[in-house]
């Protein structure tokens, strides 16, 4: 809810400055994009998430689309211009926050993963990974709804952790995206990790329609001018991967001040990854994902994920290993050490289920990785 206007900006009840007021949103309800971000480009309109800025995590090694049927439009470049005109001014890092906390010593992001619609497990695992992790990620999952991202938001912080939500545009519309978008500023959500989302697996929810009314990119945007850390999600080892160090900056040019990068198959592949995004334009930090697994099936949904790269030689030696959750923590550890000392890169993403022996369990694991990080850091 808006409770007034000042200086041609929407005044959330929070007191967070949530965008300009322009004509067609009354009181500054919604935080509108530039018109010419809503002009088509050429080639979005075979892409079945009708991106207008791809390519999205999920293209093919032979440049077909996630879904196998289609080339993807934007896999041979020049990649498309950015087209909202000038970000919204980035305000000064929150007090104490993650990127506050990031000017100074490296951040631990860790993926909140519970029983979907549960806020009692949400209580459990946060309990378990607030005191370690500066930030915990709240996913989202086109196989797994959970609850809405304002709502689940509210719960992480009413149980001591600090959320940082993903938001996805394949099923919500871009008023309740908006919507979302304001809810998660007024409740005292930090950074938003705007991402246009996978399709669904064949199979998954077929009565359900499939919006994408705008991509992570555009939405970066919208959480930009609300005053939240737009971050977004990127993937090196992914095809078309000349081009992905270009889209980083496109994205910072949207309003983007945070990276997380997918999983690669190396740190050297990472570092290679964050010099040519700077050399392309991309001055914003980086947070690299560290692959947390200690069994067979935290290890094996982690490689079948498009776009993630993993070292399977290092998964491989974690399964076989005498006692594999020791292992697994130890490789993760080694890890994230290595991916810190590349520069650019001011924290990672501890990710994964961690253990197929239930939330709470894989929380240890990931707590257990967290506070070796920070002791060493």
């Amino acid at each position: 809810m808006v409770r007034g206007v000042h200086d041609g900006a929407a005044v959330c009840t929070s007191g967070v400055r949530c965008g300009p007021a322009t004509a067609g949103y009354p009181g500054g309800v919604a935080v509108p994009l530039a018109d010419p971000s809503s002009a088509p480009v050429a080639g979005a309109e075979i892409c079945p998430k009708r991106m207008h800025y791809g390519p999205c995590g999920g293209v093919r090694d032979d440049l077909t689309c996630e879904l196998g049927d289609r080339p993807c439009p934007f896999a041979v470049g020049p990649l498309p211009p950015w087209l909202g005109g000038e970000p919204a001014p980035a305000p000064a890092p929150r007090p104490d926050g993650l990127l506050d906390r990031a000017a100074t010593r490296p951040v631990v992001l860790t993926d909140l993963s519970v029983t979907p619609y549960a806020p009692a497990s949400v209580r459990r695992v946060v309990a378990v990974l607030a005191d370690s992790s500066d930030a915990l990620l709240v996913g989202e999952h086109q196989s797994t709804p959970d609850l809405p991202p304002t709502l689940f938001a509210a719960e992480v912080i009413a149980a001591g952790g600090r959320p940082w939500t993903t938001l996805t545009c394949r099923d919500r519309n871009r008023v309740v995206l908006e919507q979302e978008i304001m809810g998660l500023a007024a409740v005292g959500v930090e950074g938003v990790l705007c991402a246009t989302g996978d399709v669904r697996a064949p199979g998954v929810r077929p009565d359900v329609t499939q919006v994408f009314d705008l991509d992570g990119t555009r939405l970066a945007a919208l959480a930009a001018a609300a005053g939240l850390v737009a971050t977004v999600p990127e993937a090196p080892e992914a095809a078309p991967r000349e081009l992905r160090p270009a889209r980083v900056a496109a994205k910072q040019r949207a309003g983007a001040r945070l990276c997380v990068l997918n999983h690669t198959s190396s740190p050297t592949a990472v570092g290679r990854f964050v010099a040519a995004a700077r050399a392309a334009g991309a001055t914003l930090p980086f947070v690299a994902g560290v692959a947390v697994y200690t069994d067979e099936r935290s290890a094996r949904v982690l490689q079948a994920f498009p776009g993630l790269h993993l070292d399977d030689a290092a998964v491989e030696a974690v399964l076989a290993a005498p006692d594999p959750v020791a292992a697994g923590v130890a490789a993760a550890v080694a890890e994230a050490r290595a991916l810190l000392a590349i520069p650019g890169v001011v924290g990672v993403n501890l990710s994964g289920l961690a253990s197929g022996r239930g939330e709470v369990a894989g929380a240890e694991v990931k707590a257990a990785i967290a506070e070796e990080i920070r002791r060493a850091g």
